[in-house]
């Protein structure tokens, strides 16, 4: 006689109520730990280092290291000059390096950046300089131009199917060719320094209150924004850090912002280059880890298949990517540019495509696609252009700091693949 299996009562299917309801309301246990405070924080960080979840703390522990070496050395690295300076030229880098981090959550590499950044600041140096037209228009129009660059090169890439690696070295050759060809003859380009890119790197709030006041912001806005959150999370039912925990969150954060704060007032003032580079990193960080598109790139750095299946739409999230790589590059170019108050030859080449990407993954950001923050770029940035400025202060050769830098990116990317290692071993990668 057979048995229909579909006919059972609700009490048959629950063997075990109380399990059952359990499982209905059970929650991620690593979102207790904001329960648990301190204690909690504790023990999710021990469970992190057994398993390989480093995140940025070699890289912090990496900054202190470097700055105990070089201030030992020469007490001028740590002056408020010097490490205002440092803030300053690290802008350009720092843009470009951004835009690498979205690629690298995808897995890809961009070869192009250099030569992108490059070509931007010699279309608007010769739009507003040779042609006349207003610098602000012009650098839009660059900007504009750095982002049609990137969709292009994920055309190919996402569309046509050609790897990523050499799309964007062919780019990085071609960009080139069109920079040095716009360029001209001269191939040098000067711009006002009084203009609108002249002072993106020269102007300085030079009254003490703006330091402090954007000190004050950027710790008043965070303390609302945790609290207000924590209290969206607790009206929900789902676990949020106590207060204890999101005060001490700021009070630290309020010590480094006013302390940075205290720092460019003792030198020219708050940088506007600094500024702008904040402003970028918290609304790229904002998008990555706030909003759906966000969460699609990093669902393509895990698994693309996974991710077509689930309806993301990987073609147009790809482009899109280089799109935002390429848009960054250009706003970089811009930054160097203004450095050196023009657009040359020398734009876009050199060290500048190795030192972006070695900044971004330095920082943290893997190589391997699917974990990073933009947050990253920053931390990564300071740690190449500290140890310039502190070589630089020791004299020492050029060809050494090209060495160090190697060194370093090298025992970052060994860092990161250990810790991949682990976290399989520990079944969490």
């Amino acid at each position: 006689m057979s048995v229909d299996k579909t006919s059972v009562t609700q009490d048959d299917a629950v063997d075990n109520p109380e399990a059952a309801a359990a499982a209905v309301t059970a929650v991620d246990p690593r979102l207790l730990v904001r329960e648990q405070g301190l204690t909690g924080y504790l023990g999710e960080f021990k469970r992190k280092m057994k398993t390989g979840e480093l995140g940025s703390i070699p890289v912090v522990i990496g900054l202190i290291i470097i700055c105990v070496v070089f201030q030992s050395l020469n007490s001028n690295f740590l002056s408020a000059q010097n490490l205002s300076d440092i803030t300053v030229t690290m802008v350009g880098t720092g843009m470009i390096s951004v835009g690498i981090v979205f690629v690298l959550l995808l897995g890809e590499i961009d070869l192009s950046v250099g030569s992108v950044s490059g070509a931007a600041s010699a279309i608007a140096a010769v739009l507003a300089v040779n042609q006349g037209w207003p610098e602000w228009v012009a650098v839009l129009v660059a900007v504009a131009a750095g982002a049609a660059i990137g969709a292009a090169h994920g055309f190919f890439f996402a569309v046509l199917g050609a790897p990523a690696f050499a799309v964007t070295l062919a780019g990085l050759l071609f960009w080139l060719g069109f920079m040095l060809k716009i360029l001209g003859e001269n191939g040098t380009i000067n711009l006002d320094s009084e203009g609108l890119i002249g002072k993106l790197t020269t102007y300085f709030f030079a009254d003490v209150a703006a330091a402090y006041a954007l000190a004050t912001v950027v710790v008043a806005v965070f303390f609302l924004t945790s609290f207000l959150g924590n209290r969206r999370r607790e009206a929900a039912g789902v676990p949020s850090r106590p207060l204890s925990d999101t005060v001490l969150r700021t009070v630290l954060l309020a010590v480094v912002a006013f302390a940075a704060a205290y720092m460019y007032n003792q030198y020219k003032g708050l940088p506007l280059a600094t500024v702008v580079f904040l402003v970028f990193l918290i609304a790229t960080d904002f998008v990555l880890r706030r909003t759906a598109y966000g969460r699609k790139i990093f669902a393509l750095g895990g698994s693309v298949e996974a991710s077509r299946r689930a309806g993301i739409n990987v073609t147009a999230v790809r482009v899109s990517v280089f799109a935002v790589s390429g848009g960054l590059a250009a706003v970089g170019g811009l930054f160097l540019a203004s450095k050196i108050a023009s657009a040359n030859q020398s734009a876009g080449t050199g060290d500048l495509l190795m030192n972006a990407i070695a900044a971004a993954v330095i920082g943290g950001t893997s190589l391997f696609g699917g974990r990073g923050r933009t947050w990253n770029a920053l931390l990564g940035v300071l740690v190449i252009v500290s140890i310039q400025y502190g070589l630089q202060l020791e004299s020492i050769a050029e060809p050494v700091k090209y060495m160090i830098t190697a060194a370093v990116l090298l025992t970052t990317v060994v860092i990161d693949s250990i810790t991949r290692k682990t976290q399989k071993t520990a079944g969490r990668a």
